[in-house]
């Protein structure tokens, strides 16, 4: 996971989600079809692809897909 498409493409290939780069900035209760157990699944799914243990806590304070990533790339 190298990029915001990259994490958007495990987003939409994952959880079936029709996520863009339009839908980063999002509140997550906007994104169509999301709900929050998905966040599990997308913490486990981002440790399997990177070898990197996510801060859940961190996770669980971003409020978009944007703030997602950032926590999850540690930038």
């Amino acid at each position: 996971m190298n990029s915001m498409d990259d994490f958007l493409g495990l987003i939409r290939d994952g959880l079936g989600l029709s996520v863009t780069a339009d839908d980063a900035d999002r509140a997550l209760n906007e994104i169509s079809g999301w709900d929050s157990v998905y966040l599990l699944w997308l913490l486990t799914a981002i440790e399997k692809e990177t070898g990197h243990t996510i801060s859940l806590p961190e996770l669980l304070e971003a409020s978009s897909l944007k703030e997602l990533y950032v926590a999850a790339a540690g930038t």
